[in-house]
């Protein structure tokens, strides 16, 4: 019986001090995230003008790489320009002059903390949210008795909640 009150309170103990912790943390990754919703958007975008000296002789594919734009595609190419939405690029010269929307310093890098991978800088603390946020659904059911109501209620919103996601997955 000493082990199960053991194991109890240090759930409850350590679920506490770690939320505490992790509040910061979620606030950046809940704001963050909800930017990323609105990627497809203008939202919060300002547009930047760039003059960058690239490679002679890219073609289109080359280009949009360097470049970084989504669904870059060239309208047209007169004599040595090659014309773009966003801009020109010489192919003799490699100068290219283009607009981009982004994100605000501040708002892109946060941005990137949904984005990191394992060579990236973030992705300790990528890691260390996620098995933080894995120990805080398994540590949440030594919260209250399994044999309360509010444990039996809370099964039923946990498999909603599993069962939501999964749907929204897979539509």
């Amino acid at each position: 019986m000493d082990k199960i009150k053991d194991t109890k309170t240090f759930m409850r103990i350590t679920h506490r001090y770690l939320g505490y912790f992790l509040a910061g943390i979620m606030a950046v990754y809940a704001i963050s995230g909800v930017l990323l919703v609105y990627r497809d958007t203008d939202f919060l975008k300002k547009e930047k003008s760039y003059e960058k000296k690239f490679e002679a002789n890219l073609d289109e594919k080359k280009l949009g790489k360097e470049i970084k734009i989504k669904g870059f595609e060239v309208d047209k190419t007169e004599g040595d320009l090659m014309y773009f939405k966003q801009g020109t690029y010489n192919i003799k010269t490699g100068e290219a002059k283009y607009k981009k929307k982004e994100l605000p310093f501040v708002w892109d890098k946060m941005t990137k903390l949904h984005k990191s991978q394992s060579k990236d800088t973030l992705s300790p603390l990528n890691t260390f949210f996620g098995i933080s946020l894995f120990f805080f659904v398994i540590s949440s059911f030594w919260m209250f008795p399994p044999k309360s109501k509010v444990f039996k209620r809370g099964m039923v919103f946990t498999a909603i909640g599993i069962v939501l996601a999964l749907l929204l997955t897979f539509l």
